[in-house]
């Protein structure tokens, strides 16, 4: 620019006003390019420091059981009588409720950490939408409570707010954690009684029928295996599954379709016994995997409260 403007100052061919607009011109140009760059400047440093704030942010935890303590507030006398008591009520009322302890939420507020645990276990039942989650950040000295779309009837973002200021934040500040979330869990569970919800057996997917249908399988590799100490073992595995399809006919109301498959299996079964041996599936697993918890898949649309002490 500073180029330009010398030659036109010196050039006689032009004139003062071409000299002028010329001057003006290519200022103006440089201006834009240097706007130009400072805002790409100033782009790049907000998406920088967006980056940084997104790999900041706490990890939400797995979740393998009801009561996640990252902090060791708890003994593990105190978190087995949590899980205990939850698993119970879970059993009895259906709802699932859990518990996360951990050191700090920051740079992200309680409640925007507490979207994204929600979003990640999916406590309560599907199509129920009937969890609760109890979130402490013990550094912050913050708290909230969850709501599942189910439950937000039952405790609604008011009753929540008293649930933490009126049952929970005194024993915290007394510094019995334990007994806080004891009194605060207990707390919710007089309020879910209250809701009415299905059953736990009219969302369990059908388990009631279950026991019949493993006393089948029971009963029916036992005859197999006796029936073939006496006789040959396709012999032995067919009378075996006749019976255990006759049984299953009477107990689990099979329709011809279905018993004929009973028999086909049992049949299959039943042969598979050895003369003083025993039958394999090939997997060293049993029935209900490793015993760990995981949420059912509900719903939350950011009901619930926060709170601090």
């Amino acid at each position: 620019m500073l180029a330009v403007v010398c030659r036109t100052a010196t050039d006689p061919a032009l004139s003062a006003p071409n000299r002028r607009e010329n001057i003006i011109v290519h200022g103006l140009g440089s201006v834009e390019r240097l706007i130009s760059l400072a805002g790409r400047a100033a782009l790049g440093c907000f998406l920088l420091l967006l980056s940084l704030a997104a790999w900041a942010q706490v990890a939400v935890p797995d979740l393998s059981r009801r009561v996640t303590d990252l902090t060791a507030t708890l003994s593990a006398d105190q978190v087995a009588a949590l899980e205990s008591r939850l698993a119970a009520f879970e059993a009895r009322k259906g709802s699932q409720i859990a518990i996360l302890i951990l050191p700090t939420t920051q740079p992200e507020d309680i409640a925007q950490f507490g979207i994204r645990v929600a979003d990640k276990w999916k406590i309560g039942r599907g199509k129920v939408d009937d969890g609760v989650i109890l979130i402490v950040a013990k550094q912050d000295r913050t708290l909230r409570i969850e709501v599942g779309y189910g439950l937000e009837g039952a405790i609604p973002d008011a009753i929540a707010k008293r649930v933490i200021a009126e049952t929970i934040t005194p024993f915290f500040k007394a510094g019995d954690f334990y007994g806080g979330i004891e009194a605060g869990v207990q707390q919710l569970m007089r309020l879910i009684e209250g809701e009415s919800l299905p059953s736990p057996s009219a969302s369990s997917g059908g388990s009631e029928g279950e026991g019949p249908f493993i006393i089948l399988i029971v009963g029916g590799m036992a005859a197999g295996w006796l029936l073939s100490l006496l006789m040959s073992r396709p012999a032995a595995g067919g009378i075996a599954a006749l019976g255990s399809g006759a049984v299953g006919a009477m107990l689990l109301g099979l329709t011809p379709l279905l018993l004929f498959i009973v028999v086909l299996v049992f049949a299959g079964v039943a042969s598979g016994f050895r003369h003083g041996g025993g039958w394999s599936s090939g997997g060293g697993g049993g029935f209900g995997g490793g015993g760990s918890w995981g949420g059912g898949g509900g719903g939350f649309g950011g009901g619930g409260a926060s709170g601090s002490w």
